[in-house]
């Protein structure tokens, strides 16, 4: 190959292959938090399939794990804990209350439907 062709040519990438993130051993099932617990974000989301890097029936698998893990509540629902934290409550600075002022026209038509 000449010269003026290799340089267009890209350079191969080794790259080290991933563990998938679920042995042969593991079972999916609601029980193995530790499993599951891997599958959620830090906010309660069950993560995506791409980011999870599981096949399609392991997702399904999971996800249905994680739901029943919720109902049975050995999940929460919601990871948040801003939610729980107390907020002080700002007071309102409006001026004072005034009354709405109605068109004098609408104000009989008003009167009259009485």
């Amino acid at each position: 190959m000449d010269k003026s062709k290799r340089l267009f040519l890209k350079p191969k990438r080794s790259f080290r292959r991933r563990l998938p993130p679920i042995g042969s051993g593991d079972r999916i099932d609601y029980r193995n938090m530790s499993l599951i617990s891997r599958f959620i974000s830090e906010r309660g989301k069950i993560l995506s399939r791409r980011v999870n890097r599981l096949t399609l029936k392991q997702q399904r698998l999971i996800t249905i794990a994680i739901k029943q893990a919720r109902i049975l509540s050995l999940l929460p629902f919601l990871n948040n804990e801003k939610q729980f934290a107390k907020t002080e409550s700002t007071p309102r600075t409006t001026g004072p209350r005034t009354r709405n002022k109605i068109n004098p026209r609408t104000r009989n038509k008003i009167k009259r439907n009485r």
